[in-house]
């Protein structure tokens, strides 16, 4: 199975902006989400409450956080998916500005 990714423009650049080694994490993760039929819930969760997925990268002793739309509640049947922004965990509470920036970006692209 194929998936097709889509990437916003600020996901593009959250990914130009990291070091070397993290973006060849940040490439291989995608190249997993556009190849791999069935998804470990280790490296993709569905976000609660939400209609958005979390990808996760972790680069040394750092977690990246990818936020992600797809089209399908299932993300094993998902067809599309759309990287909308990423940004480095350093707590739980980062979580809530990074879901409302995701929701404006979706808005910008739908």
């Amino acid at each position: 199975m194929e998936r097709k990714l889509i990437f916003s423009p600020e996901y593009v650049e959250f990914e130009r902006q990291a070091a070397p080694r993290t973006q060849e994490k940040l490439r291989y993760a995608a190249s997993l989400l556009e190849s791999v039929p069935v998804l470990s819930t280790q490296f993709v969760k569905k976000l609660v409450n939400t209609d958005f997925y979390e990808l996760r990268v972790k680069v040394d002793n750092e977690v990246r956080v990818i936020l992600f739309s797809a089209d399908s509640d299932n993300i094993n049947t998902a067809r599309t998916i759309v990287f909308l922004n990423g940004f480095v965990k350093k707590s739980t509470k980062d979580y809530k500005k990074e879901i409302e920036k995701a929701v404006k970006i979706i808005r910008r692209i739908l």
